[in-house]
């Protein structure tokens, strides 16, 4: 009878509908940890990377205390090594403690491709600084001086971006020799996707662009186009990277966009436009019926003038003290070479746009400015730049000092008369400024400098627009940090000599 029952009952109970598919798991999801460590191989490569620049930046802090205590033995004529590497050991675990700390909370053990550069890192160092000054004071040290604290910093600087220049080199070239490559597929409309996937070209970057999905018709430019958004599903296995390459693209289209990358752990990144580079400096202007925000222009005035001014002397004439040897003898080798004077003064568009004598170091023949336009069929840059890579006015002497930058030191003496800065907008001649657009003439609003974001992004190998948008950046972004990181990109630039001619 039990039997019966049961039966009956399962005749009344409604019939089962057929499951749904599972959704497909969202790579966000918690999993236990010790799941996650077991099947995720990279946490053995992110342990690896962290121990790696961890023990680098503390081996950098350690020499970085120990060289300046061993500098001021040897300039008062008392150097003990042994001395000095006892103290340093005293000093150096505390300070390794709060760097690699800090150098945490800041980002500077990230995975590659979302690791801060030379700016964060001083940024970092300078707050390592204050932290360990704070914590003596606190603690009780007395110092007849403060020069273990500045002179340390400066050698860390140095000693910490050495190495962890050196550790990109070494791992970008293990990780080239594997095929490793950040696959990216490049999104928006034509044009923007064309400038783009230039620049990522033009440049030294891991990012390769693998296909593209573009609003409007693209005429074949080497990539795969991957059709529309909806065919991303299919080609997932072989994306690292989204870049939207488009300041107009569909907001709705963006914010799904970016969910599915999230959801199946793929990076998304935004190639900034213009006005989104125009933003950073927006004020909210109250009282309005319709609320506002004005943007104001990005002159250097107030307590940023002093110190990027201060800045700038100070620098100019320490190295000018300390180039003077090498200065003398690039001299010396223009005037034996060929005829003509030794500093060629280049009139150029300074602040406002008013001219400016350049100096430079002469490294053409005395003709040639009569000639240039004779040769202006020959011009191999887009815009308002005028650059052949043979030029046949430049002398011999002439070739290598523009190979390695060394014609532009002269303008040290620019930066000293307050003429130029060390880092800024590079100033153009009178025939580049004449073919200026109205939007490119914004870079005029501060001084112009020797070397700047042009120098350390590509140099001749971008496109005008895509060097003026540089430019953009750096005004709107400006501190004293940037310009320290932009110097110190500037040597290994020079010394690769890429896009110098």
């Amino acid at each position: 009878m039990s039997g019966g029952l049961v039966e009956e009952l399962q005749e009344l109970r409604p019939p089962e509908e057929p499951r749904p598919d599972l959704p497909e798991r969202d790579v966000r999801a918690r999993r236990p940890l010790a799941l996650d460590l077991l099947l995720r191989l990279r946490t053995l490569r992110r342990v690896a990377r962290f121990a790696t620049l961890a023990v680098l930046d503390g081996l950098a802090i350690f020499l970085a205390i120990f060289t300046a205590l061993e500098f001021k033995r040897i300039v008062r004529s008392t150097s003990d090594v042994g001395v000095s590497l006892d103290q340093a050991g005293d000093l150096a675990p505390l300070a390794i403690l709060v760097t690699v700390l800090l150098f945490m909370n800041a980002g500077l053990y990230a995975d590659r491709a979302a690791r801060p550069g030379f700016s964060r890192i001083i940024a970092a160092l300078f707050q390592v600084t204050l932290v360990a000054l704070v914590f003596s004071v606190v603690e009780g040290e007395d110092f007849r001086t403060f020069y273990i604290f500045y002179g340390t910093l400066a050698f860390a600087l140095v000693y910490v971006s050495i190495f962890r220049y050196g550790f990109e080199r070494l791992s970008g070239l293990a990780l080239r020799a594997a095929g490793y490559r950040r696959r990216a597929v490049l999104v928006g409309s034509g044009s923007h996707i064309e400038a783009v996937a230039h620049a990522l070209r033009a440049g030294a970057s891991e990012v390769e662009p693998v296909g593209f999905i573009s609003l409007t018709p693209l005429p074949s430019n080497g990539l795969e186009d991957l059709g529309s958004l909806d065919a991303l599903d299919d080609h997932r296995g072989r994306i690292d990277e989204i870049l939207i390459a488009d300041p107009d693209f569909p907001q709705e289209r963006a914010v799904e966009l970016v969910d599915w990358c999230h959801r199946h752990d793929i990076r998304v990144r935004v190639a900034p436009s213009t006005m989104e580079i125009l933003m950073d400096r927006v004020e909210f202007v109250p009282g309005q019926t319709l609320p506002l925000f004005e943007l104001k222009p990005p002159v250097f005035d107030g307590i940023d003038w002093v110190v990027k001014r201060t800045f700038d002397f100070v620098g100019a004439a320490l190295l000018l003290l300390a180039l003077s040897p090498l200065l003398a003898l690039m001299a010396l080798a223009i005037k034996l070479s060929s005829r003509g004077p030794i500093i060629y003064r280049s009139l150029r568009p300074g602040i406002g746009g008013q001219p400016f004598a350049c100096l430079k170091f002469r490294t053409m023949y005395d003709n040639a400015d009569e000639i240039q336009a004779e040769l202006e069929h020959r011009n191999e840059v887009g815009g308002a730049l005028f650059k052949i890579r043979d030029d046949p006015r430049v002398t011999p002497v002439g070739r290598l000092l523009r190979r390695f930058s060394l014609d532009e030191l002269p303008q040290l003496f620019n930066v000293l008369r307050g003429q130029m800065s060390l880092v800024g907008p590079r100033p153009l001649p009178l025939r580049d400024f004449e073919r200026l657009d109205d939007w490119h003439r914004k870079r005029y609003l501060v001084l112009p400098g020797m070397t700047g974001l042009w120098q350390v992004s590509g140099r001749s190998e971008l496109d005008f627009d895509e060097l003026v948008r540089l430019d953009f950046l750096y005004l709107e972004r400006w501190s004293v940090f940037l310009d320290l990181s932009i110097l110190l990109q500037t040597i290994p630039a020079v010394v690769r000599a890429k896009g110098a001619w």
